[in-house]
């Protein structure tokens, strides 16, 4: 079967869910090829994008940086490329649709001649809804040839643009995946088909994420973990009041953040505030192998996620599961579809969005209580292997792709 993946950026080391997909098709023996919008800015790729050669199947659709190199690499598409024997494709530098000057739309040019030299593709797997509407355009310069399926993964549902935006894309495009029932009512709701949705969770590779029962030294703090890119809808802003709250009772913790974003200065300030320079440590962006590892030092993981102002809200965290896979109880809030993952009591405790006591006094539960982590730790790896482990979810979109793709053949 050939796929092709339309992505934002390419390698992103936060977006380990789309790369599990990669690898679990290519190692089913599929033909899948990477078209990239961006490079990524991260200065580190996880391993498996070596090991795979997956920058040899990876294309970008962005036009090179100055004007002198755009119109090289245009002069290159007509003429090389024989981006003259479709139509098609020169007629959307005068589509008005597509940018009101030349450079957008030469942008355009350069993005759909990237296809040229390609068959058509079984499917063109959009990783976001978003990139589902540039494929409809793709798709109407008579590129990206194959059946549309469009994975809905958080804020490409719940903070991008306005409803009808996905109209067209609703009717035209042939299977919509979000990645958990949440998003499916939801896509339902906005218009989409009933019968083109179907839920397929984000799933982790079991192999890579060893279950260890936590437990913890009564001469040592209690080390809290959130992994999250520093953003609004992460809610470490709240994570780090519970902490404050912990010490006032009496506590003795210790809470690293791993990542970054545009929020790290205010939580900065945040800290200093509240006096917990010594106890709360903002680590930064790592890579995946160094994620593990922090996951393996933890004894529990806070995910305090909230509906950020502009709507944008999480489906279910990738940290969050590797979290429970590697025997973590967790806290966290009851949030979209984290209520799908985390059962209240068994795997973790849920609590309101932005409720920083009862974040404190779950927190507070576990750590006066360490004889449960392990016992919380085996019921969250169980309902990992049961719902989220990356080769049975692989074999089910293996699945969903031949369904769609014979409804074409038919």
């Amino acid at each position: 079967m050939r796929i092709a993946f339309l992505v934002d950026k390419f390698p992103q080391l936060s977006e380990t869910f789309i790369l599990n997909q990669i690898t679990g098709l290519l190692d089913a023996g599929e033909e899948l090829d990477i078209y990239s919008w961006k490079t990524s800015e991260e200065g580190t790729a996880h391993t498996d994008v070596a090991r795979y050669g997956l920058m040899e199947r990876t294309r970008y659709l962005k036009p090179p940086a100055g004007r002198l190199a755009r119109l090289a690499r245009t002069a290159t598409l007509l003429t090389e490329g024989q981006a003259w024997r479709r139509p098609s494709l020169l007629r959307s530098t005068a589509d008005p649709r597509w940018g009101s000057g030349l450079a957008p739309r030469l942008a355009w040019l350069h993005a759909g001649a990237r296809f040229l030299a390609q068959d058509p593709y079984d499917v063109v797997h959009c990783q976001f809804g978003q990139l589902g509407l540039k494929a409809l355009r793709l798709r109407d310069m008579g590129v990206a040839r194959g059946r549309l399926v469009v994975s809905f993964r958080g804020f490409d549902l719940t903070a991008y643009g306005e409803p009808e935006a996905y109209e067209r894309l609703f009717r035209e495009g042939d299977l919509f995946l979000p990645v958990c029932d949440v998003f499916k009512q939801k896509l339902v709701d906005l218009g989409c088909e009933a019968s083109k949705v179907r839920v397929h969770r984000s799933g982790l590779s079991l192999s890579e994420l060893e279950f260890t029962p936590r437990r913890c030294r009564a001469d040592e703090p209690t080390k809290l973990l959130t992994v999250a890119r520093l953003v609004e809808k992460k809610g470490i802003a709240y994570g780090i009041e519970a902490v404050a709250r912990l010490k006032a009772l009496g506590h003795r913790v210790r809470y690293t953040v791993v990542g970054d974003g545009v929020l790290r200065p205010e939580l900065e300030r945040t800290i200093q505030r509240l006096g917990l320079t010594d106890d709360v440590r903002l680590e930064g962006a790592l890579n995946h192998d160094d994620v593990i590892r922090a996951l393996g030092e933890a004894n529990i993981l806070l995910a305090p996620s909230v509906t950020a102002a502009d709507g944008d809200q999480e489906g279910i965290p990738n940290a969050l599961k590797e979290a429970m896979a590697v025997g973590l109880p967790v806290v966290s809030t009851l949030h979209s579809g984290i209520p799908e993952l985390v059962e209240e009591g068994v795997s973790g405790f849920l609590v309101p969005e932005r409720d920083v006591e009862a974040l404190a006094d779950r927190l507070a539960r576990l750590i006066e209580n360490p004889e449960q982590w392990p016992e919380m730790g085996r019921a969250g790896r169980a309902r990992i292997e049961a719902d989220y482990d990356i080769r049975k979810l692989n074999n089910r979109l293996l699945a969903l792709y031949r369904t769609v793709a014979g409804a074409r053949a038919n």
